[in-house]
């Protein structure tokens, strides 16, 4: 979320579309917002999530709002409305040379009519604007979402230790797909934007370029049941190699996988030659924290989610 609460100035009309899909040239044209604010706010305003859920259609619940003056598209807002107990969760930008007319404002206020007042807004960063304009929407702060980093170079971990009868390999697109999400279903049970993922979810991430089934580890039991993964992501051209999800089967957690798998991610990483290591971690998963900042992980930024009064 990123944005100001200044009333629109006289001129070119302002226009909102809410679509349930977009055409491939909208889908460049919010891309090519999505990039410029990027440039200007040193990260995205929108999830990779849902930078996936801009292509391929229309997609259960989600709905993307277009806002333009004249004929010029200067803001964008996603609403997603999936789970079934959570209120609907927002994400929106308006272009960094358009700021300060109150499009985010008029974003923001259609994200609460179209939830009914009901709402989950990320801002991506905590800027100070964002905050300003979940204040002025009525939200208060709900979560916070750190990321964290630490150097690989010299990295100097020991031996990962796997408990008795569980061997680690990597994961075969195809072959892997259904147990994994079930695997990925029950690790994250209590966490419902991953726990939720689906087969086009999981296919829209196997599409993307970083996608590399090498670096996406496996854990199986003496049946050959899968029981905890680490799938790692390389950001090259950011010089970044990240713990993209990390799980555990319920019935196999405080065995010491999560810390083995962790160890043989990150050594993993460390050998494609990045100079860092990244992770996102809910602030309030003290004990994960914990676990991190013992491998050497520190703080580098915060995302804040807010929420309406329940």
């Amino acid at each position: 979320m990123t944005s100001d609460d200044d009333f629109a100035r006289p001129g070119r009309p302002r226009s909102l579309q809410t679509l349930t899909a977009l055409s491939p040239e909208q889908v460049d044209a919010v891309l090519a917002l999505l990039a410029e604010a990027a440039r200007t706010d040193g990260q995205q305003a929108v999830s990779e999530q849902g930078r996936l859920q801009l292509r391929g259609g229309e997609r259960e619940g989600v709905s993307h709002l277009l806002l333009t003056v004249g004929d010029e598209l200067v803001g964008y807002a996603q609403l997603e409305d999936t789970d079934p107990v959570e209120p609907p969760a927002a994400e929106l930008v308006v272009h960094p040379s358009h700021r300060g007319n109150g499009h985010g404002r008029a974003l923001g206020s259609a994200l609460l009519a179209a939830s009914g007042k009901r709402l989950r807004v990320w801002a991506h960063g905590g800027h100070s604007a964002a905050r300003h304009l979940a204040q002025v929407l009525g939200l208060t702060l709900f979560r916070e979402l750190r990321q964290m980093r630490r150097p690989l170079a010299g990295l100097d971990l020991p031996e990962p230790v796997l408990p008795k009868g569980v061997r680690v390999r990597t994961f075969v697109p195809g072959r892997d797909d259904a147990a994994w999400l079930e695997l990925n279903a029950a690790a994250f049970a209590h966490h419902p934007e991953q726990g939720s993922l689906t087969q086009r979810d999981l296919d829209d991430r196997k599409a993307e370029p970083w996608f590399d089934p090498e670096g996406f580890f496996l854990a199986e039991d003496a049946d050959g049941r899968l029981v905890g993964f680490h799938w790692t992501k390389v950001h090259r051209e950011e010089g970044l190699g990240e713990v993209y999800v990390l799980g555990v089967s319920p019935d196999a957690q405080g065995s010491g996988l999560g810390k083995a798998l962790t160890t043989i991610g990150l050594r993993y990483l460390a050998d494609q030659g990045l100079p860092t290591a990244m992770l996102y971690v809910d602030a309030d998963n003290k004990a994960a924290v914990s676990v991190y900042e013992r491998l050497g992980f520190v703080t580098h930024e915060t995302d804040l989610m807010y929420r309406t009064e329940t």
